[in-house]
């Protein structure tokens, strides 16, 4: 019998107050104020993936990092990869080429001081590369990040790039940039979301479970799963004025989501992203 594939455990470490969806709502100039989570909410995931001997790939915000060093630290000393999210969680779409070489690099430079390890991934805010800037991963490459995850193929209303290739792929060709989507499923002419995320606690988990088997067992690839730390927490602050739809997204099945990654650790074989496309020891 054939081992068991191994497939990609990504964290996006953000807190609540900086997705993109309540970029309207929460002003950037008050993140200092907000009750900050992360702490806690890593506290859980990391003791999960220790319980589970899971090794992951945390793409870490570098605002995150400059005030929380020693969660940068224990990342690295529990056998997990760093990678980056991006400074401050600005979308890739919302800058320039000098911002955002600026942006990629302060992340880049932040995190290699402190976990004292290269940092050879990155995800974009968002999902934010799509046709318009893939000059992005150009810059990436040229900022000396290896591989990328920021292109998802899938029709979304706020990213997407539906007809990207669904795996490992390099955009400029031989020597490029690679670049490593979200995992989806191929159903009729249409790609389904099936790498984690809101779909994750949107989703019943025996669905979630037959996509990410589907990847492994008809597609034979590696899945590419991500979820962030706030969405382990239900007792989070909950923000007024938002649409119904953000509501929804945002908060929806939050209570259930540390039951369905303790049953998703158990279901699937697990690691790092550096490990499974780059061949790092």
């Amino acid at each position: 019998m054939p081992a068991p594939i191994r497939n990609a455990m990504t964290v996006d470490v953000e807190d609540y107050f900086q997705v993109s969806a309540f970029a309207n709502t929460i002003a950037r100039s008050s993140w200092e104020q907000q009750p900050c989570r992360i702490e806690r909410n890593m506290d859980t995931i990391l003791a999960l993936f220790e319980q589970h001997g899971i090794r992951a790939t945390f793409f870490t915000l570098g605002w995150i990092a400059e005030r929380y060093p020693q969660l940068v630290r224990r990342i690295v000393a529990q056998g997990h990869e760093l990678a980056s999210h991006g400074y401050g969680h600005l979308r890739a779409s919302d800058q320039d080429h000098v911002q955002f070489a600026q942006d990629v690099g302060r992340s880049k430079m932040i995190l290699e001081d402190l976990g004292g390890q290269p940092v050879r991934g990155y995800r974009a805010p968002s999902f934010s590369i799509g046709r318009d800037n893939l000059w992005a991963l150009d810059v990436l490459q040229e900022t000396g990040y290896l591989y990328s995850s920021s292109i998802y193929p899938v029709k979304h209303d706020h990213y997407g790039l539906p007809d990207a290739p669904r795996f490992a792929w390099r955009p400029s060709g031989s020597g490029g940039l690679l670049e490593v989507p979200v995992s989806t499923v191929r159903l009729g002419r249409k790609n389904f979301p099936a790498g984690g995320g809101g779909f994750f606690r949107f989703y019943p988990y025996a669905l979630s479970r037959w996509l990410l088997r589907q990847v492994n067992q008809r597609d034979g690839q590696s899945a590419i799963f991500y979820f962030h730390p706030w969405e382990l927490d239900p007792h989070q602050p909950r923000q007024h004025g938002i649409s119904t739809k953000t509501r929804f997204r945002h908060y929806v099945n939050l209570h259930r989501t540390e039951d369905r990654l303790k049953a998703l650790a158990s279901d699937f074989q697990w690691d790092r992203m550096d490990r499974i496309y780059l061949g790092t020891p």
